[in-house]
């Protein structure tokens, strides 16, 4: 009688079961599936820049996002295990335990996750085998017109040649296993108190007042595509600052996963064929092919984006000042909008894509403050952090990234192209100008 194949489905940064490579591949390739997730404690430390790695709004989010998972796992007869503790110490302890044959998970190639990857694979027998999927792209890297040393440092160009000869897969549906007699899965998803934070109500100003998880993440697709048709209008209104529906809202959910960008893309898709298709629905998609662009440079250029002189390596006078550093956090620069965009992240975890930019520009190019800072301090506060989009952007705009141009934003001119009636800023700086 042939013994039973029993898979592992290890969830990192792939928090759904709707398009998830590495679920559909354990379900069909095994008789038995568990999966797990890791609150691995190193993710909540200080870095070396100050900040927590993790900070309380995504804290929160990612809760809610392994909550969601969980109870949508269990649709599938799929227990989630749940761990705070490294990765590298629960994932052999489940393997041996289980007598598992095989892990699913989803391929990263930054250097700490490369790390818990080779940490595990030490503590488990040779027998075990480790199957790795690419699960976060909208062009696949195996159908990108490059090899991945050739990938243009010119976004357009990479934009031009994968919109002409490449095409976006199909999604992976994952059907429901075979009812199992699990042991009861005693494991337990952590309180905000487990990981160092005290819970908190979410302020009523916010541009982003939604939860985490896959399901809120679809209701907000069903929100801006078909209920409100915002999507025909996006190019018109993403720049926008205050207000719920000027933007898709969708990174959140794609920097854990939650959604994946091809489920995004298919539903653009159908959007156009069914509603219209127009400047703004081919954005949503642009901005997408953007987000792959930054991974493809993340493979390309490995550790430089984490260096002070980035993949151009190009050398600058960068200061430290802690004076200008907490001023800029605390929203007490001579820009009041700048300050009104930091005070938003500090009370919020959110900030537009105008903002972002505005902040990033006057923290590298007016204060020449050694920009990793003001990645490290974003990697800590926004809820939508994603290591390939953060760094990838702040290189970009301190001019040691992919802008051939090194431009600096004139933050004056973009308050009022952008904030004209200080709507924004009012709304943020309300509390300042009291005293």
């Amino acid at each position: 009688m042939q013994k039973k194949q029993k898979g592992l489905v290890w969830f990192r940064n792939d928090l759904r079961v709707n398009d998830n490579e590495s679920l559909t591949n354990a379900i069909d390739e095994n008789d038995t599936v568990i999966a797990v997730y890791c609150f691995d404690p190193r993710h909540f430390e200080q870095t070396r820049f100050g900040f927590k790695k993790t900070e309380k709004f995504r804290a929160k989010f990612l809760i809610e996002s392994v909550t969601a998972l969980k109870q949508n796992l269990e649709k599938l007869n799929i227990p989630l295990l749940v761990y705070h503790q490294k990765t590298e110490d629960s994932i052999p302890e489940i393997i041996a335990h289980n007598e598992i044959n095989s892990v699913y998970f989803q391929k990263e190639w930054t250097s700490e996750e490369m790390e818990v990857l080779e940490n595990i694979k030490s503590k488990v027998p040779d027998s075990v085998l480790f199957k790795a999927t690419y699960n976060q792209f909208l062009f696949h890297p195996a159908n990108i017109p490059f090899d991945i040393s050739s990938i243009p440092n010119v976004f357009t160009q990479f934009r031009n040649q994968c919109e002409k000869s490449t095409k976006v897969r199909p999604e992976f549906v994952a059907q429901p296993l075979s009812k199992e007699n699990w042991a009861t899965n005693k494991t337990v998803i952590p309180t905000m108190e487990t990981l160092g934070f005290s819970d908190f109500e979410i302020d009523p100003r916010t541009a982003f007042p939604f939860c985490g998880g896959e399901n809120e993440a679809l209701q907000r697709l069903e929100h801006y595509f078909w209920k409100t048709k915002k999507l025909s209008v996006y190019k018109l209104t993403r720049n926008g600052l205050i207000g719920t529906d000027f933007s898709s809202k969708f990174s959140p959910w794609l920097a854990n996963g939650s959604i994946s960008a091809k489920t995004i893309y298919w539903e653009i898709v159908r959007y156009e064929q069914q509603i219209r298709k127009n400047d703004s629905t081919y954005w949503l998609i642009f901005e997408l092919i953007w987000r792959d662009y930054f991974k493809y440079v993340s493979i390309k250029n490995g550790n430089s984006i984490f260096k002070i002189e980035g993949i151009l390596d190009k050398k600058y006078d960068w200061k430290t000042n802690p004076s200008d550093i907490n001023n800029w956090i605390n929203g007490n620069t001579q820009e009041p909008f700048v300050n009104a965009n930091m005070i938003e992240l500090q009370q919020t975890g959110w900030m537009s894509n105008r903002g972002r930019q505005n902040v990033a520009s006057f923290f590298a190019k007016n204060l020449l403050l050694d920009w990793r800072i003001g990645a490290a301090y974003f990697e800590a506060m926004l809820i939508d952090y994603d290591v390939h989009s953060n760094y990838g952007n702040w290189m970009y705009v301190s001019g040691v990234g992919n802008d051939p141009r090194d431009r600096k934003f004139n933050i004056k001119l973009q308050a009022e192209n952008y904030d004209g009636q200080s709507k924004f800023q009012k709304l943020w700086l309300q509390q300042q100008l009291l005293f």
